[in-house]
């Protein structure tokens, strides 16, 4: 599997870091909503949003849809800070 990094191209995974699924953070205290949030996770065959590091390039955090069936990447984003 390739990524192309907006800074630096097409780019072999082995340049990049997983960092897991993007997810969208509970509001508010503690509760039923965050236990979920830090313990469980999908396997989600299809379309999918995850966090990937570009740890032996541009240090760049990327946003990157792909479905997980086929591993093709269908957009990648660079994390706006």
């Amino acid at each position: 599997m390739r990524l192309t990094c907006p800074h630096c191209g097409a780019r072999d995974l082995r340049e990049f870091t997983y960092g897991g699924a993007v997810l969208d953070r509970p509001e508010g205290d503690w509760g039923p909503e965050w236990d979920a949030f830090i313990h469980l996770r999908d396997n989600p065959a299809g379309l999918s949003r995850e966090w990937w590091y570009h740890e032996k390039g541009c240090s760049a955090w990327l946003v990157v849809e792909r479905d997980t069936r086929t591993h093709e990447v269908v957009a990648v984003a660079e994390v706006s800070r």
